[in-house]
């Protein structure tokens, strides 16, 4: 039996990780044989032109109205898929989503970004609200899963822990036209990247035969930009002069596409994600990295010790530039080691491509058409 998906969440043009993780969730499901259509319902600020043919309705911060035009949007498909991240939605810690469901009639399915670790007494309601509302709570690694269940009421029976999803990685790896080898930062710039430490760690690998190449790649992020302009990547730049490392450095400017992207993820040698978080339980970066077999450089953040701790990446301290300088050496002076943390890392992410998380949603979304119709 087919059926249908709505999806409420942000979605492209809006950049941001779960709009990108929408985009690719609805396209994959779009192309499912076990599916009869996608609605998206895109969370906004204000009204928008731009908007893709699967997008059906909006849910506007602040608008008279809007959570019942949403709810009744995503009501007439089979099965609610609601992306959760608390600066998502309006109203305190991103509350205003509960009226859209406690509005819902369809079966829900609640993806959670983002379990903090010490949540307040307010985010803790609304995440044990939104896990109460709905049939089934995703999240996408086995520490969130570990966390939500330690740390907040939710029922176990309904927690499911599916991957976020990558892209099919091409049969035959492309190189830098430059023959340098490339190390890549990702993602939207903002503070607490730790982007610095990775700048000066590259001192420590100025004088190698073959020096790399770090590119550190993306748009600054656009609360940060709107809160603070382009202080942080600014910053950078001065620390590139300062370090002495200007001509191994290049920063590009844009928001890459996912095609885009997967082209630069495959000419990369190393990924660097020298995170100052100790708290990420999900990083849809690290997952795209490791799933495209790339040797990865991280800081110990519970994702990256739960998807690296078993040989797919070296996990460096918090803050420490001669580490990340050190391991970036290693990986780039070792090719035994590259090729056992590449053979490593295919393997933890085995079964992660987006049309087969897709099929897990779909096997979900089966369970609960199944259950409601029993109940």
């Amino acid at each position: 039996m087919k059926t249908s998906f709505g999806l409420l969440s942000t979605y492209p043009p809006t950049q941001c990780g779960v709009g990108a993780f929408a985009g690719s969730l609805s396209a994959a499901l779009s192309e499912a044989a076990g599916v009869d259509a996608v609605g998206v319902v895109r969370v906004v600020d204000s009204p928008t032109f731009t908007d893709r043919p699967e997008v059906i309705a909006h849910l506007r911060a602040g608008a008279a109205g809007s959570s019942e035009v949403a709810a009744t949007a995503l009501d007439r498909h089979g099965v609610v898929i609601v992306n959760h991240e608390y600066d998502l939605f309006d109203g305190a810690d991103g509350e205003g989503v509960l009226d859209v469901l406690h509005r819902l009639r369809s079966p829900m399915i609640a993806v959670l970004h983002a379990v903090p670790r010490s949540p307040s007494q307010h985010r803790r309601w609304i995440l044990e609200t939104v896990a109460s509302l709905a049939g089934a709570v995703v999240v996408t690694t086995e520490p969130a899963r570990t966390r939500l269940l330690e740390t907040y009421q939710v029922e176990q029976a309904k927690v499911h822990v599916i991957p976020r999803g990558a892209l099919a990685q091409p049969a035959i790896r492309t190189v830098s036209s430059s023959g340098e080898p490339l190390v890549l930062t990702w993602g939207l710039l903002r503070p607490g990247m730790g982007v610095e430490w990775a700048i000066a760690g590259m001192r420590e690998v100025r004088h190698l035969a073959v020096r790399p190449r770090y590119v550190i790649s993306g748009q600054t992020h656009p609360k940060v930009l709107a809160a603070e302009g382009e202080t942080y990547r600014l910053g950078l730049y001065k620390k590139v002069r300062a370090f002495g490392v200007a001509d191994l450095v290049r920063f590009e400017r844009s928001y890459a596409e996912p095609q885009a992207l997967a082209r630069l993820v495959d000419r990369a040698d190393v990924v660097l994600l020298p995170y100052d978080t100790t708290d990420q339980v999900a990083s849809g970066v690290l997952h795209e990295a490791v799933a495209a077999g790339k040797p990865v450089i991280a800081t110990p953040f519970p994702h990256a010790r739960d998807l690296l701790g078993t040989g797919a990446g070296l996990l460096v301290p918090h803050r420490d530039a001669a580490a990340v300088g050190a391991a970036l050496k290693r990986l780039l002076t070792d090719a035994d080691l590259v090729a056992g943390m590449r053979a490593e890392a295919l393997r933890r992410t085995a079964g992660t491509t987006w049309d087969a998380v897709a099929a897990r949603y779909i096997a979900l979304a089966a369970s609960l058409q199944d259950a409601s119709s029993r109940a």
